[in-house]
This record gives structure tokens, sequence and C-alpha cells, in this order.
């Protein structure tokens, strides 16, 4: 499993121990790996045909961050697409790839604190 989370372009820079260690215990078991699959099979196939199949727009705010250096800034156009699915869409890129709370958690607190002290004002 550690050689699975390094394998990334940051290889294991992001992790702290106990944040390493969390992914380590909680992926050790067969059936976490299992959900975790299926939650990315679902993203990339049900979930799109569920969310066709409703024109409806989310109404509550919704805040998108995904990594610059990552598979979603290179290959889509992240608020564009928040914006098909939601009403009130902000978010843009922060330094990293697919673990931006691990790389950067001060930008992602950054970014939170504001979002949700208006969104719950």
């Amino acid at each position: 499993m550690l050689k699975t989370c390094a394998a990334g372009s940051a290889g294991l820079a992001p992790f702290v121990q106990q944040a390493l260690d969390e992914y380590l215990t909680s992926f050790s078991k067969p059936e976490a790996i299992h959900s975790a699959c299926e939650d990315y099979r679902a993203a990339a196939t049900i979930d799109i045909a569920h969310d066709d199949a409703d024109p409806s727009k989310l109404q509550m705010p919704l805040m998108a961050l995904w990594g610059k250096d990552g598979a979603i800034e290179a290959h889509f156009d992240c608020l564009a697409l928040w914006q098909e699915r939601a009403e009130d869409v902000q978010g843009w890129a922060l330094p990293g790839g697919h673990y931006l709370a691990e790389q950067h958690p001060d930008k992602v607190l950054e970014a939170w604190m504001p979002f949700f002290a208006e969104a719950l004002a």
C-alpha cells in the first residue's frame, strides 16, 4: 500500500506521518479499497447519468478546489462543469495535485473558512 501512495508525482511528500498512518490503516481493509474504487467508478459513469436525468440545479453554495498540477486542471474546466449542476459555485485551483489538504492545508483552510462563515451566516 505504501508503494501505491507514493506512486503519484508528489511521492510521499504531501503526507505527515499521522496522515499517512491513517491512509495505510484505512486502506489495509479490502472493503475500503473496494469502496474507493466504486466511488471513482460511479463518478465517471452512473453519477453522470443520474445528474443528467435531473435537470434541477443545486441551490446551496458550492466550493470546488482542485490541484493545479492534477488531472482536473489538465483535463476539465472544473468551474464550468459545476456551474452546470449548481447555481452558486466558486472555486479555483490550488498548488498541488490530488492531496490538496495534505499538500497545502493552510491554503485549503484559507479558502474554506470564509466560504463556510458566509454559508452559515
